[in-house]
């Protein structure tokens, strides 16, 4: 029963990864990451496929053992939480989402740029 627990996991993962291919604003690597991690435990054979990919695989291996995020992906994440920022105050929206992600996105921002490149 868990190994068909951690397949549906990789596949709406891995589902959402290839959205993200498609939609600009929906990141593709950490739902590939999960695919991965989801993979490992209930789907190997995925896992090796995504760890072999010419393009996610050097991505997928680069966190796992360094927890290592692309210099690229790091600025395009933070203009996208920019962006976000942005448009929450430019949209009508709840004061405490404004705030919220406004505090919050930033610490995110932070985060990601003390990984490794």
């Amino acid at each position: 029963m868990m190994k068909w627990i951690w397949r549906c996991i990789a596949s709406l993962a891995l589902g959402l990864g290839a959205l993200g291919v498609l939609l600009p604003g929906l990141p593709t690597t950490p739902f590939l990451l999960l695919a991965a991690w989801a993979g490992a435990r209930g789907w190997p054979e995925l896992e090796q496929r995504l760890l072999r990919h010419e393009k996610y695989g050097p991505m997928i291996r680069d966190w796992r053992q360094r927890r290592a995020v692309p210099r690229r992906a790091k600025w395009l994440a933070s203009a996208l939480m920019t962006s976000s920022i942005l448009m929450i105050w430019l949209l009508p929206a709840p004061m405490v989402i404004r705030w919220f992600l406004t505090l919050f996105l930033p610490c995110v921002a932070l985060w990601l740029w003390t990984r490794p490149d």
